[in-house]
């Protein structure tokens, strides 16, 4: 046999553990208000509220050509933009502290942050050209 039985309770223990740490964390995501921070090149430039009712689209004047959406269920997205991949596109609806996506071609980085709370054990944005 591969596995002894102690071995066996061993990683019965640890998925129980991570399977609470993640549900957890899910739950208490949830609850925290969030705001969406915009970067180019490293610089934030806006700072944009995910309140619930809202839809409607915007661009920064740094990169009008790419388009983020605002949802009414308090999320945000990338709609557009004329990167050649279009991954950020495909990263789907933010609204959960700790989410991000980037669209690197232009420079843009998409941050959910806690309303209220400065990051400053955050890392460091840096996009080189």
């Amino acid at each position: 046999m591969f596995f002894k039985k102690n071995d066996i309770v061993i990683l019965l223990i640890a998925i129980v553990i991570a399977t609470a740490a993640i549900f957890a964390y899910n739950h208490f995501a949830k609850q925290l208000p969030v705001k969406a921070e915009i970067y180019h090149n490293g610089t934030l430039v806006k700072t944009v509220s995910l309140a619930l009712g809202v839809d409607k689209t915007f661009s920064v004047p740094e990169e009008p050509q790419v388009v983020f959406r605002l949802h009414p269920d308090g999320k945000i997205s990338f709609e557009k933009s004329d990167c050649p991949d279009r991954i950020c596109i495909s990263s789907g609806k933010l609204g959960r502290a700790g989410q991000s996506a980037a669209c690197l071609p232009n420079g843009l980085v998409l941050k959910i942050v806690p309303v209220g709370k400065e990051q400053k054990d955050d890392v460091d944005i840096v996009i080189g050209h």
